[in-house]
């Protein structure tokens, strides 16, 4: 990927010394635990090895679609795509003076960031898009906390629409048996808030700072025109072909393999291994595994007892509920994973995924995607008060969760 002012991907600590080893072996320390701890628990029996194989059938699909989606995601930043699309989203709404208006240029940025999420998937949101547009506030000498704050809560509440959105909702679609129409049909309503709501607290959190005009910053030259193009064509055909019922692992992985090829011939030096997702993957895969050999020994019976019944709109309020609590004290994936078992209908599933995908506003580790979002912060010298963050958060969290809840409930009554 390319690598923007400040921003530590290459492993440099920043004065061009290489990290120390031991920094890198405790970012991976978690991951590797759980890792660890699922491949003792298959070997030792604790996980059977049938309930193994069904969770390998449904999962490893899943872990190859991560892998494609992210390799496309990176090559295309790399080539600039995300970069020249922000350029472009700067100058839109500029008068004839050379000035914009910031609460247009917000406006925009809450358009990329939803965009992106509902078609790449919040992590993709997290890591590509929060340089770009804090670069751009920065630039544009505007308050940078304003965008970053926007990328990240839309990257966890955008992420409800479709299967790619989130690595819960393909979860979830292999619970149900239902095409990326069939999963939107379900969820449209409460995605909708999802997007509206967040958007609508931030604009009266932040009113302040979007006032006024800004300056768009020139426009860099493009290294490698073709090399933009064809990445730019290949992102554009992707997005249709992962909403068309295809597997997703498939359509991403053509994708893939063939931006590979085009950069194995003409910038080769892009293709590196760190362009791969290991720590999530090892976690990810972890958790699978934990969570697996949890279910093996009776945890559905024990959450049964506190998730609800029924498809009311309270019972489905105190799933979601509970997914918002699990997700922000663990992590949303195993929150999903403890759950799914006692969401017995495809609303109740529904009223889960609001829970673990729109919940987790208010912890740092609620969802994979903050905690990649933060390290992006950091790397761009932006500081952001977990305190503050969790706060903002939690206020949200109890207006979207209900509404959310309320619209899933109401659509689901809607004659078919």
């Amino acid at each position: 990927m390319r690598r923007y002012p400040s921003d530590n991907r290459s492993g440099s600590d920043g004065t061009g010394r290489v990290r120390r080893p031991m920094k890198i072996l405790r970012s991976f320390a978690l991951p590797g635990i759980l890792f660890l701890a699922g491949a003792f628990f298959l070997a030792t029996g604790f996980l059977p090895w049938p309930d193994f194989l069904v969770l390998a059938e449904r999962t490893v699909p899943i872990l190859l679609f991560v892998v494609a989606m992210t390799i496309v995601t990176e090559l295309a930043d790399e080539a600039g795509v995300f970069r020249q699309l922000t350029d472009r989203i700067a100058r839109l709404g500029v008068g004839s003076n050379g000035q914009g208006k910031v609460w247009l240029l917000w406006l925009f940025v809450v358009f990329l960031a939803t965009v992106s999420t509902i078609f790449l998937s919040l992590d993709s949101t997290a890591v590509l898009v929060t340089p770009v547009v804090v670069l751009l506030a920065i630039s544009a000498k505007l308050p940078p906390l304003p965008f970053a704050l926007t990328t990240i809560w839309l990257a966890n509440t955008a992420s409800l629409l479709l299967p790619v959105s989130n690595l819960t909702n393909l979860l979830a679609q292999h619970q149900l048996n239902t095409t990326p129409v069939g999963f939107a049909e379900l969820l449209w309503a409460p995605s909708i808030v999802g997007v509206l709501v967040p958007a609508a607290i931030l604009w009266l959190g932040f009113r302040h700072d979007l006032r006024g005009t800004f300056t768009p910053a020139a426009r860099g030259p493009v290294a490698d025109r073709p090399l933009l193009v064809i990445a730019a064509v290949t992102v554009l055909l992707l997005l249709p072909a992962l909403v068309t019922g295809i597997p997703v692992a498939f359509s991403a992985g053509i994708a893939a393999v063939f931006l590979l090829l085009v950069f194995a011939f003409r910038r080769r030096s892009a293709l590196r291994a760190n362009m791969l997702p290991w720590r999530p993957l090892l976690l990810t895969i972890g958790l699978f595994l934990v969570v697996q050999t949890l279910h093996s020994h009776g945890l559905a019976a024990l959450l049964g007892r506190i998730s609800g019944q029924g498809d009311s709109y309270l019972s489905l309020l105190q799933l979601t509920g509970l997914g918002a609590l699990a997700a922000n004290g663990v992590n949303n994936l195993p929150a999903y994973l403890a759950l799914e078992p006692v969401a017995q209908s495809p609303v109740r599933l529904a009223a889960l995924l609001i829970g673990v995908n729109l919940g987790p506003l208010v912890s740092p580790w609620a969802s994979l995607a903050t905690l990649l979002w933060h390290e992006r912060l950091k790397a761009l010298a932006v500081n952001v008060s977990w305190r503050g963050f969790a706060a903002a958060g939690f206020a949200a969290v109890v207006v979207v969760l209900p509404l959310a809840v309320l619209a899933l409930w109401l659509s689901a009554r809607l004659p078919s």
